[in-house]
């Protein structure tokens, strides 16, 4: 479980990045953050890692207080979650095989175990065929299906995608989408999202605005809010994409 108890966030002393936000994560939820650009989407992610410390209000992570964790004790909690950003990180002189293979190799995995898990998770991100593929044989969208199974495979608790779907291909972004509650095996996963398209099945939708969460719901409760901030970005994508 995961909750923001009144959590703000200011930087240099001017308007809050984030505001006064509450908020209760169940374990195993699937959330979706959305908002625009400066709504407070990356300082909401930066406080879940603690790579920022909040300026007013308490973090907790399964009935552990985590604002006040020393370098020893937040370290142990951060290897509790996974990210994946746009970035990728994948080793260039590793396959895809090799590169999801190497996060089971650090944890300690046995050789058996491996080999028999890293072709089935390749296989849910649509990649069986390209396992062998070194990063520089793949595309944008190939990349960014390795650096997920690879963070899955790692076991983390709790999973927080940035933007997956942002700049993949149709193919990619429609295999994505197709395995993501496979893909989360009951871990709570996070998804940073701008394409509206990946948000629909989440549990639940936290719609940001000026720092704050102004919404929060299922997509077909959003929806239906009349002159609600969900509604328009997703009109306005569909419009886009029309």
């Amino acid at each position: 479980m995961i909750f923001f108890d009144n959590v703000s966030k200011i930087y240099n002393h001017t308007s809050p990045a984030l505001k006064n936000v509450t908020l209760r994560i169940e374990p195993r939820e699937f959330v979706s953050v959305v908002g625009s650009s400066g709504a407070g989407k990356t300082t909401f992610l930066k406080l879940l890692l603690r790579e920022e410390d909040p300026t007013e209000g308490t973090l907790y992570l399964d009935g552990m207080e985590i604002t006040s964790l020393g370098r020893g004790e937040l370290h142990r909690i951060r290897r509790r979650i996974g990210t994946v950003f746009q970035d990728y990180k994948l080793l260039p002189h590793r396959t895809a095989f090799e590169n999801v293979a190497f996060a089971m190799e650090a944890a300690g995995r046995a050789d058996e175990e491996i080999q028999e898990d890293v072709p089935q998770v390749l296989e849910i991100v649509g990649l069986s065929d390209k396992m062998y593929n070194f990063p520089g044989q793949l595309s944008g969208g190939e990349k960014q299906r390795v650096a997920i199974a690879r963070e899955i495979l790692r076991g983390p608790k709790i999973l927080i995608l940035d933007e997956p779907t942002s700049a993949l291909d149709a193919k990619s972004e429609k295999v994505i989408e197709g395995s993501l509650r496979e893909l989360m095996n009951g871990r709570t996963t996070f998804i940073i999202a701008h394409r509206l398209s990946t948000v629909r099945q989440a549990d639940k939708i936290l719609v940001f605005k000026d720092g704050k969460i102004v919404e929060q719901g299922k997509h077909d409760e959003l929806i239906t809010i009349p002159d609600g901030v969900y509604r328009h970005l997703y009109e306005l994508q569909i419009g886009l994409h029309q």
